[in-house]
């Protein structure tokens, strides 16, 4: 009998369903997304403002963001939030059959997942400056 020819029925190897919430974990999900965006973890740090040290144990699953850096590194993947917790939503299918991208559309892309982050960081600011805002004239300084 040939030793080669497996023993038992592995349909993700056919589908393509390597993301799935069976299959992967958050730091799977994460490190596949990142690499689909053509980032090193190195430059997704940088846009986030961490640490390389932080997205390599977010990525080993020996640590969790917390919500707010999901969601600006949910748009800076342009994956969703719900992908990235649960394998649920918009996010990578795993084919691995996509067309390369050209150098400048993944420029544009990189540039706007940035600005995307960008929105992202500017609009947890202006909540915390209203915060404050409201705490101050609740409570004024005389």
């Amino acid at each position: 009998m040939d030793q080669d020819i497996p023993t038992e029925n592995t349909d993700t190897e056919h589908d393509g369903d390597w993301y799935t919430a069976e299959n992967s974990t958050f730091g799977d999900r994460l490190a596949g997304a990142r690499e689909a965006a053509g980032m090193t973890r190195e430059q997704l740090a940088r846009r986030m403002g961490l640490k390389s040290s932080t997205i390599d144990k977010w990525e080993e699953d020996l640590a969790e963001p917390r919500a707010n850096r999901l969601q600006m590194m949910s748009g800076l993947l342009g994956v969703s939030l719900t992908w990235l917790l649960t394998a649920q939503g918009e996010g990578l299918d795993g084919s691995g059959h996509e067309e390369p991208l050209s150098d400048d559309l993944r420029d544009v892309l990189t540039e706007l997942r940035q600005v995307r982050s960008d929105l992202i960081r500017e609009a947890e600011r202006v909540g915390v400056l209203e915060k404050r805002l409201r705490r101050l004239l609740k409570d004024p300084v005389t």
